[in-house]
Formats: structure tokens, sequence, C-alpha cells
């Protein structure tokens, strides 16, 4: 009988991490629907940015307040859980704080845990107040209704009611507090419990203890549902980020190639492709569904903490246009969840006569005045507008469904090499005037 409690966590981790894992591999199938892309250049560029951006938070704390209460989270919330690797051993072994054998250094670091626990929860109370008591304006854009909205306060329940629980389970434990190490916080917490019997006392401490874990393996399986999955992609977001200067589009190579072709005077314009070129489907201009973009887009996509910083900084968004750079995101991932689930019914992609154009309109797309703001101003470098100009292309190369004022232009660019309506031979008239 004594060996029940240990099979039953056995059992909890077992269905924790198994879950967790079948979740990661639908992820990276899911972030793999996208097209191919080489992101393996100057990896020691890379290393530095992935160190800087997303271990170092560096663009975080460019808006102090938030950002400073964003590295408490993540720091406390990241190494309070190094004591989850002492839980696993407990809960698998049957013993009890199995490292205390580490003497005054063990007392410090639970005594460090405790502190960061109380910034934690401080931390997101705040968090909570600003987000419900003073609705910062980006928390409310029209895209935050429903689960998006739930979500973020899903995520502040639960880190509060972990680090209470971690409180808790130190302040009723006995034995922990008999030592007076390592109790810096908790030992002002355990008069409250003075009053209870020694077997009232275990209970609490053993039920604290296995809502702690058995929460912590909740919210781990509840990444793969939530913006917090960037707790994991903020890393590889980061390193695999594009290096160009901001403003720099790539070429698409069939047209590359066409002009080379053209430049070519040794070149046959009449020439029959080549053999090996016929059998293989022409590439598609832009992005007309997810599997036109590519990996690292979809990666962004699901990378996106909905922190609306982006948004914020947006002159179409600001000026009241439709378009908002977060919803782009978070459309673009709930395309991409919704192609995953059809393979997971069907084996296999089913055509479902939808695609990103379902949700995301022309007139987000076009209000977009391609400025890179929210590129520069996203924490964990979320590129929206390689999204938004791969899916113009394909309206306009593939659709031909250009603004009326965009078709005049490059009509004019066409027929009068400049885009005003005039003859060439006047292009340079104006540098004759006062």
């Amino acid at each position: 009988m004594q060996y029940i409690p240990n099979i039953l966590f056995a059992i909890l981790l077992i269905i924790g991490i198994g879950f967790f894992t079948k979740n990661i591999k639908k992820l990276i199938r899911n972030i793999k629907l996208g097209k191919a892309v080489d992101r393996t250049d100057n990896p020691s560029l890379r290393l530095k940015n992935m160190i800087n951006i997303a271990l170092g938070q560096s663009k975080m704390v460019r808006r102090p307040i938030s950002g400073l209460l964003h590295v408490i989270v993540y720091v406390g919330f990241i190494i309070i859980n190094i004591e989850v690797l002492e839980i696993i051993i407990d809960g698998l072994f049957g013993t009890h704080r199995v490292l205390s054998f580490l003497g005054g250094f063990y007392g410090f670091l639970i005594g460090s845990f405790e502190v960061l626990a109380v910034l934690v929860l401080i931390s997101v109370i705040i968090f909570w107040i600003r987000r419900m008591v003073l609705r910062i304006p980006r928390f409310w854009n029209k895209e935050m209704k429903g689960f998006p909205k739930n979500d973020a306060l899903y995520i502040l329940y639960f880190e509060m009611v972990l680090m209470v629980l971690f409180l808790i389970m130190n302040a009723t434990d006995t034995t922990f507090q008999q030592a007076n190490s390592g109790n810096t916080i908790s030992q002002f917490i355990a008069p409250w419990f003075s009053g209870i019997n020694p077997e009232t006392l275990h209970i609490i401490e053993r039920t604290a203890w296995w809502l702690h874990i058995a929460g912590i393996l909740v919210f781990l399986n509840y990444l793969y549902y939530s913006k917090h999955l960037h707790i994991l992609l903020a890393f590889p977001n980061t390193y695999y980020a594009n290096l160009n200067p901001l403003g720099k589009f790539d070429n698409l190579q069939s047209v590359t190639d066409e002009v080379k072709m053209m430049l070519d005077p040794s070149a046959d314009p009449y020439a029959a492709p080549a053999e090996s070129d016929t059998d293989s489907m022409p590439e598609k201009f832009g992005a007309e569904d997810v599997f036109d973009l590519n990996w690292v887009q979809l990666m962004n996509a699901y990378t996106c903490t909905e922190c609306g910083r982006c948004t914020s900084v947006c002159p179409a968004n600001i000026t009241g246009k439709e378009l908002s750079p977060r919803a782009i995101m978070m459309k673009t991932r709930d395309r991409a969840e919704e192609v995953g689930k059809n393979i997971d019914v069907n084996g296999e992609f089913k055509s479902d006569d939808k695609n990103l154009f379902t949700t995301i309109s022309n007139e987000e797309l076009w209000a977009c005045t391609s400025c890179n703001a929210c590129v520069e101003e996203c924490p964990v470098n979320i590129d929206p507008l390689s999204i938004i100009m791969d899916m113009r292309r394909f309206l306009v190369m593939e659709k031909s469904a250009a603004p009326q004022e965009l078709n005049m232009m490059m009509t004019n660019i066409e027929n009068n090499a400049a885009p005003w309506q005039y003859n060439q031979l006047d292009r340079l008239n104006w540098k004759n005037e006062e």
C-alpha cells in the first residue's frame, strides 16, 4: 500500500509528459506545412540574437513597466520550477525533500524560490490590474474577444495558484519549518496554520504538493492551446528570424530566372523549357494558404504572444484602418491549426474550400504601409509584414486583384516608365521649374 502514491505519481507523470509530447509532434507537423527556407547562415549572429532577445528579454524592456514585470515572471517562474526536479524524485521514490542534503545551499535555493514566488505573484496581480482594471487599449482590440481574452486571464490565474500552492506547501511542511533554513517567506505564512493538528497539517501539505505538480503538468499541456507557447518557441523563433535589413524583400526565383534570360543576348527567347521543368507544377506566386508560406512564418504565428505591441505601433491601425498585425498572426495560426485538424481526421489534407483569405480580408492587407514598425516592435522577432506581402503578391500576380490606384500606377510604369500618366520625354521637366 505504501507504494500506491508513487505508482499514481508515475502514472500522472507519464500521462502529462506523453500528452505534451503528442502535442509537440502536432506542432512540428503543422509548422512543417510551410515551404522550406534556409535560415542556417551566420550562426554566430543568430545565436547572439537568441541570447539577447529570447533569453535576455532585450526588446521587452523597451517598455520599462511591462518589461520589468515580464522579466520577473519569466525568471521567477522558470527558476522556481527547478524544484520540480526534486518533486519528481520525491514522487517516484517516496522520499521527502531529497535534495536537502545540500544543507545551506539548499536553504539558499528554496529561500530564493520563495522570494521569487512572491515577486511573481505581485507581478501577475499587476498584470491582471493593467488588463482588467486599467484596461490598456492594446488588450481590448476587437481580435481580443472570447478565447484570446480569456486565455490571457487563464494564464494569470494559473500562475497565481501555482505560486500560492508552492508557498502553502512550504509553510505547512513541519520538518522544513523546523529546520529554519530556506523558509524566507513561508515562515510568515506558517503561523496561519498554527492551530491545526499535525495530521491535518500534513494533509494540507500533501494536498498542496499534489496540486502543485498536477498544476504544472496541466499548465505544460495547456501551452499548446495557448499564446503562452512562446515560452518554448521564442528561442528557435529568434534564432531563425530574418537577418536581412528591414524592408528588403525576396525575389521569386522563377521571375529572377526569366529576367536573367531576357537580359542574356545569347538566350533563345523561343526555346522550349528544359525537360526537367515540364513535369513540375509551376511555382505559385505569393501565398494563398499556409502551404504557400515558409515554415519560419508559420513558426512566427505559433510564437505570437498576442501582446499587441505590433498593433499598438501600426500606423494603419492607429488611424482607424482595418489592419491589425496581431490579428494577421492569430488568423494564420488558426488556419494552420484548422489544416492540422483536417489532416488528423483524414490522414492527409482534404480540400475544405478555405484558405488564408477566408479570414484575412483584402482591406487588411492593403491597409499596410510596409513600414516595418510591427517587425521592429515585436519582442520575439515575429515578422507579420512578410505574410502580408506574400498575400499581396498572390493577389497581384495570381488574381490581378490589386486596388485600382495600384493598377493605374503599374500600367503607367509599363507604358511610360514612370508612375505618372504622361510621356516619358516629359519625365524631367520638373527640374526646370523654379
